[in-house]
């Protein structure tokens, strides 16, 4: 397998990625909270991820990819409450939303997990750090305490008094010290409650990632993975419970990945704060292998920018490569079957690796695209190649187009159906408008050879008083 190479947000640098189990990787990614619609900053955690499984398979690694649905939660309990449908009722609705989204951005789908259907984990979790001295129950409630755990802070890489300082903790006289951490929550009249051995409650929200990827992935697993707004609080506080459940014997994580935010207006795009753009919405606007474009124009740490001007861009680029795409098949059906020449690809495609295992660079893997785009462009505007050799490079170049695109980056070279027949539509009103010219010059033999030609790709015209219509109809031999 060729090395690669990973930015661990753990020890801030690149490290060559060595996994846990020969051929196997285990990782975990921090999921949705399921109570409004996603937008395109969710968007881009999930197509991140979808990269870095398809890389690692192209390697040869068996993938075992797990993400959560936090579906109990304060936002969760108020959204059921508007909405006045059950807490159950809102996760699942808005979870298949996301789903459905994912799967229009061409992302393979992980093995979801639910906090509501592995409670068992989490309280024997909590039980056990209670046991072990690293927390504390008071009134119901259960707390981490922090200073129990000398590394608390060597994620973010600050002291506990510079993450107090630039954080917002809620004020409560019965923990020990500020910095401590819910583990588990008393139940409030009306809300969900499960129960446990310090009463009717339910978990504080680090615990439940820690005991869904110990119990799914077990320790050291290969990748967690998150937006570079988890890393504090919830990345350092599962670092800390986890490590703290396992003694320290073994680290909780073995590398730690964070993709950077959308911005909308130089704001972090967030529900909190209603800085969104509804990933629904812009669906309407926007092909989604467009979206899924623009998403993997920059390197995953880079923060994006979102605007219609870069998803523009994006349109453009794409259409670029899709043309040339579909300029070498025209060719390939024109001339015939050919062997292929896979060496005239094969600097292109050494870039693209490259630029892959080099922390999944996007943005690096697409500028090789490119060149295959640019030399498959010169051959075909090149009559004086001879039409064997030509063919057999051409097959080659469309060959690497679709793995890097298709397999690799998943964005579609395929026109969607209704792109299709816009475009027909509007080629057909010009051809039907040159005919017309034709037949004005007298010039009839051409405007009936468009007419037969047409009708031999199943296009029909018909001629009437009014005007000149088309439709399909069926081939002609």
């Amino acid at each position: 397998m060729a090395e690669l190479v990973i930015y661990n947000t753990l020890t801030r640098r690149e490290e060559p990625f060595v996994p846990r189990e020969p051929g196997k990787v285990y990782m975990y990614a921090c999921g949705l909270t399921p109570q409004a619609p996603a937008h395109v900053g969710h968007m881009r955690g999930v197509v991140v991820m979808d990269i870095v499984q398809r890389w690692l398979e192209q390697l040869g690694y068996e993938v075992h990819f797990v993400q959560n649905f936090t579906d109990i939660d304060d936002k969760i309990i108020r959204r059921a409450q508007e909405e006045g449908i059950t807490t159950a009722q809102v996760a699942e609705k808005y979870s298949k939303m996301y789903i459905e989204d994912a799967l229009a951005l061409g992302v393979r789908l992980p093995h979801f997990v639910k906090v509501t259907e592995n409670m068992d984990a989490i309280i024997e979790m909590v039980q056990r750090l209670v046991e072990d001295g690293y927390a504390y129950s008071v009134d119901g409630d259960v707390y981490f305490e922090v200073k129990k755990f000398p590394e608390y802070g060597k994620l973010s890489g600050r002291s506990v008094e510079e993450m107090l300082a630039g954080a917002r903790i809620e004020v409560d006289e019965r923990k020990r010290n500020p910095e401590d951490f819910a583990l588990w929550k008393s139940a409030k009249p009306g809300e969900p409650a499960w129960d446990s051995p310090w009463g009717k409650g339910r978990p504080g929200w680090h615990i439940e990632c820690s005991a869904l990827s110990l119990k799914y992935l077990g320790p050291s697993f290969d990748i967690h993975a998150g937006g570079m707004d988890l890393i504090f609080p919830h990345h350092e506080n599962e670092i800390a419970q986890s490590e703290a459940y396992l003694h320290c014997q073994q680290p909780f994580a073995r590398y730690w990945l964070h993709w950077g935010p959308v911005r909308l207006r130089q704001e972090k795009m967030s529900k909190s704060t209603g800085v969104v753009v509804p990933i629904r919405e812009l669906r309407q606007q926007y092909e989604p292998a467009v979206i899924r474009y623009f998403l993997l124009m920059v390197h995953y740490r880079t923060p994006l920018e979102f605007s219609y001007e870069r998803l523009d861009e994006a349109k453009a680029a794409l259409e670029r490569i899709r043309t040339a795409y579909q300029r070498g098949q025209a060719y390939l059906r024109e001339h015939g079957d050919t062997d292929t020449d896979s060496l005239v690809a094969e600097p292109y495609l050494q870039q693209f690796r490259a630029a892959m295992n080099h922390d999944f660079n996007t943005a690096q893997a697409l500028a090789a695209v490119f060149e295959v785009v640019r030399e498959l462009n010169t051959r075909l505007n090149a009559p004086e190649l001879s039409a064997q050799s030509n063919t057999a490079a051409i097959q080659g170049l469309l060959d690497a187009l679709r793995w890097m695109m298709e397999t690799v980056l998943g964005v579609s070279l395929s026109v969607p159906a209704a792109a299709q027949s816009e475009l027909v539509e509007q080629l057909m009103h010009h051809i039907i408008a040159w005919r017309q010219e034709l037949r004005s010059r007298k010039l009839y033999d051409l405007a009936d050879r468009i007419r037969d030609e047409l009708k031999t790709m199943g296009i029909l015209l018909e001629d009437t008083p009014q005007g000149t219509t088309w439709r399909m109809g069926e081939r002609v031999q």
